[in-house]
């Protein structure tokens, strides 16, 4: 083999080398902060060994910012499973144009990276309360959205702007499942006498629940660890755990590092939780789709 000599020993290989830069990446940006996170969650400014920051999350703020961050995952993941699935089948199993398609992943592959300052400033630009489609409809036709109890700068706002980046990611990662579907199995469901509705609610959609499940809890971790976005809007006016976890890290008098700490070490176990069984249920899904 030309990995190893004839004397039985290894040799180098030079491929390998194209996997330094991603694993110096992976070390100095996740493996390393990952730790450090880990370790300061359970050590006092001294550096000895505690369990009181860990407590210090059972406070009515802190637990009241884990749950508005659970409630906002979820919606939004829900919300954008729901949409992101209709579009993606719309185009793929819907009739609709080839060319359609290639636009529509297109866009979708740089919008569900356009996040932060940027896209807040978008949708301020847009549906805040002096926003370009917020005075056309309040003088077009005397719509106002503010006495109509919407609020960009509000829970319900946020989920609006996350949709923008959760609806793209879920048509790219559902459109290969979509594309899984064998053309047998609706012609077999056909010929023993099955609807449309029959097939999606006995074939289809049990095949595809796993990759949907997955792709909700990728959707769930998602929003649960965003913050520049939150933050570029609300300011820290909204009680979610990204926000409280960067005031008590950013260095004021009242911050307290260490509980920073603990709050992200939190977050780590929910996001990884999600991860985690998105990875599995995909492995699962990829069975069937095999």
């Amino acid at each position: 083999m030309p990995s190893s000599s004839s004397g039985g020993r290894l040799r180098f290989n030079p491929h390998w080398l194209g996997l330094v830069p991603f694993a110096l990446f992976a070390l100095l940006f996740l493996i390393l902060p990952t730790m450090k996170i880990v370790v300061g969650a359970f050590q006092t400014p001294d550096g000895s060994f505690t369990l009181d920051n860990i407590r210090g999350l059972n406070t009515p703020s802190i637990l009241s910012s884990y749950w508005v961050s659970i409630q906002l995952s979820l919606i939004t993941a829900a919300l954008g499973c729901l949409v992101g699935f209709g579009m993606a089948a719309a185009v793929i199993l819907g009739g609709l144009p080839r060319a359609v398609r290639g636009p529509l992943m297109t866009f979708s592959g740089v919008a569900s990276n356009f996040a932060g300052v940027p896209l807040a400033f978008a949708f301020l630009a847009t549906l805040g309360p002096v926003g370009l489609a917020t005075l056309w409809l309040r003088q077009e036709f005397g719509i106002n959205l503010r006495a109509m109890g919407f609020n960009l700068l509000s829970f319900w706002g946020l989920v609006v702007v996350y949709l923008f980046f959760q609806i793209p990611l879920m048509i790219l990662i559902i459109a290969p499942a979509i594309d899984g579907l064998k053309r047998e199995w609706r012609e077999a469901a056909a010929i023993l006498g099955a609807t449309g509705a029959q097939y999606w609610r006995m074939v289809a959609l049990p095949i595809l629940f796993p990759s949907l499940l997955g792709t909700f809890a990728l959707l769930f971790a998602n929003s649960f660890g965003a913050i520049a976005t939150a933050f570029a809007l609300t300011g820290p006016q909204l009680n979610i755990v990204p926000i409280k976890l960067f005031a008590q890290i950013r260095g004021d008098v009242l911050g307290d590092p260490h509980l920073g700490y603990a709050l992200a070490f939190g977050m780590i176990v929910i996001t990884g939780v999600a991860n985690g069984l998105y990875i599995w249920l995909r492995v699962r899904s990829e069975r069937w789709l095999k």
